[in-house]
C-alpha cells in the first residue's frame, strides 16, 4: 500500500505540475500577473514568494491551482494592476491561457513517448504468417505458414501491424501481396471478406480479414529523432481518440460506467506500473496525462472547458456571460463534479471489496 501511495503522489504531482505550469507560463507570456501557484489544495504546508508569486505545496495532493490577478470578473483590482489583469486581457489571450493547461498535458504525453522511443526504440511483431485459417481468402490464395509478407499493394511491410492497417483501410479491395517463402519470391492476390469480430470495447463488429494469424515473434526497431517524434504524436493522438470514444460510449451506455475509476484505482495501478519498471510507469503517466487533458476540456463550468465555453459565447454574442447565470452554471458544475467523484470512489470501493 505504501508503494502505491508514493507512486500515486508522484503521478498526481507530475500531472498537476505540468497542467498548472501550462496556465502559469502562458499567463506570464501574455502579461498576466500570477499571485499564487499551488500544488495541492487546502492548508499550505510549504510556501515561498518570488516576485509577486507565492509558490505553495498544499496538504491535499489531488489537484492544484494558479491564482491570477483579476481572475474573477467584477473583482476589485488595484489600478496599477489593470495591465496585469486576466479579465482585462483580450478574449484570445484569455482563451489560450485557459487552454494551455490541457495542452501541456498532451505535450507531456508526446514528450514521454518521444523519450521512450528515442532511447529505447519500439518492439513490433514480425510480418511472418504463423498459421492460415481454412477456407479463407488467404487459404484459397495459397498463403502458407512461415511466409514472410514483404509488400502489400506495393507498400513495403515492416511489421504485421502494417498488414492489418492496409486491410482495414482497403475496405475489401483486392490486395496484391509479395511474400518471401524460403528465399523465393511468391506473388498472390487476395480479396478480404467481412468477418464477425469484437472491438476494443467488446462490441460486436464486422471487419475485413484475409485469414492469416501473425507469429508472436517481435523485433526491436531503433528510431531516429524524426521517427520518434512522429510515433509519439501518433500514439498521443490515438490515446486522445480512444479516450473521447470511451467517454462517449459510457455516456450513451454502450460501455458500463463501472469501468470508471478514481484515486484508489489510480493509486493501485500506479503502484503496479512502478513495480513493472520505469518504462511502464512513464507510459502510465502519459496515459493519465492525456485523460486529464481531455477531462479538463469538457464544457463543464469550473473546468477549463467550461471557461472556454464562456469565452466562446462571449465571442459570438459580443458580451460576457451574465454574472448570475455564470454563478448558477458554476454551482451546477461543482455539483456535477462532486457527484462524479462520489461515483468513482464508490466504484473503487466495490472493486476493492470484490477483489477485482
Amino acid at each position: 500500500m505504501g508503494h502505491s501511495l508514493i507512486a500515486f503522489i508522484v503521478v498526481i504531482g507530475v500531472l498537476v505540475f505540468i497542467h498548472e505550469f501550462g496556465h502559469f507560463i502562458v499567463a506570464r507570456l501574455c502579461g498576466v500577473g500570477v499571485n499564487v501557484f499551488s500544488l495541492g489544495f487546502g492548508p499550505k504546508l510549504i510556501k515561498k514568494t518570488f516576485g509577486r508569486t507565492q509558490y505553495c505545496l498544499s496538504a491535499i495532493p489531488l489537484g492544484g491551482y494558479v491564482k491570477m490577478v483579476g481572475e474573477e470578473p467584477g473583482s476589485t483590482i488595484d489600478p496599477a494592476d489593470i495591465k496585469h489583469s486576466f479579465t482585462h486581457k483580450s478574449l484570445w489571450k484569455k482563451s489560450i491561457i485557459v487552454a494551455a493547461g490541457p495542452l501541456f498535458n498532451f505535450f507531456l504525453a508526446i514528450f514521454i513517448f518521444y523519450i521512450l522511443y528515442q532511447f529505447a526504440g519500439i518492439y513490433l511483431p514480425k510480418p511472418v504468417v504463423e498459421s492460415v485459417v481454412d477456407k479463407t481468402p488467404a487459404y484459397e490464395a495459397g498463403i502458407q505458414a512461415g511466409d514472410i509478407i514483404k509488400e502489400v499493394n506495393q507498400i513495403k511491410i515492416e511489421s504485421f501491424e502494417d498488414i492489418s492497417r492496409i486491410i482495414t483501410r482497403g475496405n475489401g479491395e483486392t490486395l496484391k501481396i509479395v511474400m518471401d517463402r524460403q528465399g523465393q519470391r511468391v506473388d498472390v492476390s487476395v480479396t478480404p471478406v467481412l468477418n464477425p469480430s469484437k472491438n476494443e470495447f467488446g462490441e460486436d463488429i464486422e471487419k475485413y480479414v484475409i485469414g492469416i494469424v501473425g507469429a508472436r515473434e517481435l523485433f526491436h526497431k531503433k528510431m531516429n529523432p524524426w521517427q520518434a517524434l512522429k510515433q509519439s504524436m501518433a500514439d498521443t493522438y490515438g490515446l486522445v481518440k480512444l479516450t473521447i470514444l470511451s467517454v462517449a460510449k459510457i455516456i450513451t451506455g454502450s460501455v458500463s460506467s463501472k469501468n470508471l475509476g478514481g484515486p484508489l484505482m489510480i493509486a493501485q495501478m500506479a503502484g503496479e506500473q512502478a513495480k513493472a519498471g520505469m518504462m511502464n510507469f512513464a507510459w502510465f503517466i502519459a496515459l493519465l496525462s492525456v485523460n486529464l487533458g481531455i477531462i479538463n476540456l469538457f464544457p463543464i463550468p469550473v473546468l477549463d472547458g467550461g471557461h472556454l465555453l464562456f469565452f466562446f459565447i462571449e465571442g459570438v454574442t459580443g458580451k460576457p456571460v451574465n454574472d448570475k447565470l455564470r454563478e448558477k452554471l458554476i454551482q451546477f458544475g461543482v455539483a456535477a463534479l462532486v457527484t462524479l467523484m462520489v461515483f468513482v470512489f464508490y466504484n473503487d470501493i466495490v472493486r476493492m471489496i470484490s477483489g477485482e
